[in-house]
């Protein structure tokens, strides 16, 4: 690699995974027609290609191994918008570089950019009130770009609720490796079977058919390619890591704010009593007889060591605007909660504090927001934790440059909740490492974090981690949940499919990418030369 162009560009060559890349050559394309001129050159050249966005990526999808980079930052426009007045939905089409934060200004504004627009997307957007919609996939990391978000199926705290980001999009626009296109809409172009027939812009057929392997029956799964009889095709690209193509535009649907949006941080006297509250909360059991209605769109977990490493950080400014944690809080649950009326929730939410008394906490000592004020504070809160773990990796790996973040994205079915809760405390203490849970326990989704002190505790983390996929497997479970495989998932993945499985997968990819030039290493094993 030319020092030059690291020197440059040398920030294009990682992403949040901490991992490090190489290439020769990066483009910015503003259009898509600039897509198709980057990948028919590269096509034809044979050289690799790695699209990107803004690269907040866990799992080095857009880490570029070799070859030539497609960044899509700068196609960063909302390009126009559609109302279906008889059904009242609302649907934005936009490029692959928007980013969430932005997207979630202009909907709650209403401050779209309307150069450019047609006739049919003004006319939509008289219809679109202020505070009436917003987009539903909420990833904790607010600064990634939509192409990644539908890249990796993107989900977020209120996917127990609303799903993934595959629920939301309706339409795709796919450049292929050879620069032909794609043009996908949601309910279009179902599998027969598992035979599927596509037509390119430029008439050209593309047949196949769907690999036999069977996907995990758990509310959240990003591990591999998305694959079922008779599927939408649509569904084949969002989550694929961009291994089958380049996204150049999609189409979301949003969803309709609810009157009323508060959340809920309840504090328990250990693990399994916070785990009986999620069963609860689930409406599994019964707590001192009351049924509790509340239907949450998000349940989350915070562990132990979670809240200490938070109480820590809050003695600096950095985390100060988040609520003072008291040395006797153990196990957090943070539940966020919509409803009709004020009246309706606080029915909900004063039976919900019966049963905290009843499992053990204290109703008193939970933190409720029921203004956009106090909710914020809480978001922070939750969004507090991963930030902590990713600046004490930063401070470790100025001693130890080889540490990568470690941490965990899977996920099980619901009877296996607490089996997996044990297994990860069991692994973390056994091996006496640093580890910190967090996140979407309502989807049986937690994020396990190896905080390691030196290279020794880094391969013996990377070697749990390994063991975890293989026991997660096992339970019918997913390796990958939300994040991807992307590169450094790629073992993982090995544990749950069969090498043939994988091999479906692989002749699923020839189909869309014969010279496999798209984003390798993702999804599948790199080999030098290869």
């Amino acid at each position: 690699m030319d020092g030059d162009f690291k020197q440059v560009y040398g920030e294009y060559l990682r992403d949040e995974s901490r991992q490090v890349g190489w290439a020769e050559s990066i483009a910015f394309p503003r259009t898509e027609a600039e897509i198709i001129s980057n990948l028919k050159e590269m096509s034809r050249k044979k050289i690799p290609v790695t699209s990107q966005g803004a690269r907040t990526g866990l799992a080095a999808s857009a880490v570029p191994y070799g070859g030539y980079i497609i960044n899509l930052s700068k196609m960063n426009k909302v390009t126009g918008a559609r109302y279906d007045e008889k059904e009242d939905r609302f649907f934005l089409t936009l490029q692959p570089g928007v980013l969430l934060s932005d997207l979630r200004k202009y909907i709650a504004n209403k401050s779209f950019d309307v150069t450019g627009w047609d006739i049919e997307s003004l006319h939509a957007l008289k219809f679109m009130e202020k505070g009436k919609w917003f987009y539903s996939t909420d990833p904790t990391e607010s600064s990634a770009s939509m192409g990644g978000i539908a890249s990796c199926n993107a989900s977020g705290a209120r996917s127990y609720k609303y799903g993934s980001a595959r629920d939301h999009i309706t339409g795709l626009r796919v450049v292929l490796a050879d620069g032909d296109v794609l043009a996908l809409k949601r309910g279009k172009c179902l599998a027969s079977g598992d035979e599927f027939s596509l037509i390119t812009e430029k008439g050209r057929e593309i047949k196949g058919r769907l690999p036999k392997y069977k996907m995990p029956d758990v509310r959240k799964n990003t591990s591999g390619y998305y694959n079922k009889p008779g599927m939408d095709m649509i569904d084949l690209f969002i989550g694929s890591d961009g291994t089958l193509g380049i996204i150049s535009e999609i189409e979301i649907e949003l969803s309709k704010t609810s009157p009323v949006n508060w959340g809920i941080t309840i504090f328990m006297p250990d693990e399994d009593k916070a785990l009986d509250l999620v069963r609860a909360l689930r409406r599994e059991i019964k707590v001192a007889g009351i049924d509790l209605n509340l239907n949450p769109s998000a349940v989350e977990f915070f562990s132990h060591k979670a809240l200490k490493l938070l109480r820590e950080r809050q003695k600096t400014s950095a985390f100060s605007n988040i609520q003072e944690l008291k040395d006797t809080y153990h196990t957090a649950i943070y539940v966020e909660i919509e409803s009709k009326t004020n009246d309706e929730a606080w029915k909900e939410v004063e039976k919900l504090g019966d049963v905290i008394n009843a499992l053990g906490g204290d109703e008193g000592e939970t933190w409720l927001a029921y203004n956009s004020v106090n909710l914020e504070k809480l978001h922070d809160f939750r969004h507090a934790c991963p930030e902590c773990v990713n600046l004490q990796i930063d401070i470790i790996k100025k001693s130890n440059p080889g540490i990568t973040k470690l941490g965990t994205d899977m996920s099980v079915p619901d009877d296996k909740l607490k089996d997996v809760m044990i297994m990860y405390n069991e692994g973390i203490e056994e091996n006496k490492l640093d580890g910190v849970i967090f996140g979407h326990i309502g989807n049986n989704h937690l994020h396990v974090n190896i905080i390691p002190r030196n290279m020794d505790e880094y391969e013996k983390g990377k070697e749990l981690f390994l063991l975890w996929a293989e026991k997660v497997a096992a339970m019918g479970g997913a390796v990958s949940a939300e994040h991807g495989v992307g590169k450094l998932k790629v073992p993982f993945l090995k544990k749950m499919y069969s090498e043939e499985e994988i091999n479906e997968m692989r002749r699923l990819k020839k189909i869309f990418d014969p010279a496999q030039i798209l984003n390798r290493g993702t999804i599948f094993e790199y080999v030098e030369g290869q």
